[in-house]
């Protein structure tokens, strides 16, 4: 099985900010953030040899879900202009690698990444791996969907399956959207059920499955919990609708241009230089121990290394 490495681009930019220290090159340019993107690149492409990679980012527009919900992440705060200001070098970074980028307008990186793992996986020969330390994407976990959260920093992580998120939640992939529509998601402002907390959302969904079959049963729970879950049905269906990924964003994975392997080295190089990251040109020798690349007469001659 070949592997395809789908990076939440937005998800590992806000990691690798809060992950290392602010520093700044001689010219004063903030690249904290950027530098800890580079290494985790570095560091997936070394542990897991993918045969193809892809990033995501989200865009700047207002999602379907702010125009249906426009309190949608109201509480989440901002992060500062120094933070925003090193996406377009982090863009800079992914294309000198020559990974392709996706994203649309009007969906979160979420959604498609859930379009890109979904299309991928109608191929028998490919395996997806979503690298985010967005929890949210579990619900896209299958035999042939996993995530890589990173832990300790970016550049070791844990790998999910059906049996981790189950370990993780007591629930299954295809419940994780029932879950946020019962207890609600304080991080992208989604209300759920007021007064449903953890231990009830989880009781409830073990023993019903879904939402929709909570409802169905619902003269069989009694209770508070049964006051509750009626009083609030609409609130129920709207946020597990808030919190479900969409696997039909309209964008096509295009594999081919995924390939990986086809790195110009010594221009990576030459990006790591003018950003002085001396520790991950270093690095690059992993890509040239494995992959076919370009410049290997100048690597081999001892100009990188």
């Amino acid at each position: 099985m070949e592997k395809l490495i789908l990076i939440d681009g937005n998800a590992i930019m806000h990691r690798a900010f809060h992950a290392y220290p602010p520093f700044k090159t001689k010219s004063g340019e903030l690249v904290n953030a950027v530098y800890g993107f580079g290494s985790m690149l570095l560091s997936i492409i070394n542990n897991e040899r993918p045969r193809y990679i892809a990033v995501s980012f989200d865009t700047k527009a207002k999602t379907f879900r702010h125009e249906e919900y426009k309190e949608y992440k109201a509480t989440r705060v901002k992060a500062p202009d120094e933070f925003y200001a090193q996406i377009p070098k982090i863009k800079d970074l992914v294309k000198t690698f020559n990974i392709p980028i996706y994203e649309i307008d009007g969906y979160e990186a979420d959604d498609v990444l859930g379009t890109l793992s979904l299309q991928a996986s109608k191929d028998p020969d490919i395996v997806s791996y979503i690298v985010t330390g967005d929890m949210d994407t579990l619900q896209l976990v299958t035999d042939k969907i996993f995530v890589l959260s990173p832990i300790k920093g970016l550049n070791e992580y844990k790998i999910y399956d059906r049996k981790g998120v189950f370990e993780k939640y007591g629930l299954y992939p295809e419940q994780i959207a029932d879950m946020k529509g019962l207890k609600g998601d304080s991080s992208d402002n989604i209300k759920g059920v007021q007064g449903i907390g953890e231990k009830t959302t989880e009781r409830l969904l073990q023993k019903y499955g879904h939402i929709e079959n909570i409802y169905d049963h619902l003269n069989e729970i009694e209770g508070k919990a049964g006051v509750l879950l009626r009083d609030q049905k609409s609130e129920a269906f709207f946020s597990k609708k808030l919190a479900t990924i969409i696997k039909e964003v309209p964008i096509k994975l295009e594999i081919e241009n995924c390939k990986t392997g086809d790195y110009d080295l010594l221009k990576i190089e030459k990006f790591f230089e003018d950003l002085e990251f001396k520790s991950l040109v270093k690095k690059l020798k992993v890509i040239n121990d494995y992959y076919s690349v370009k410049n290997k007469h100048e690597i081999s001659q001892g100009t990188l290394f």
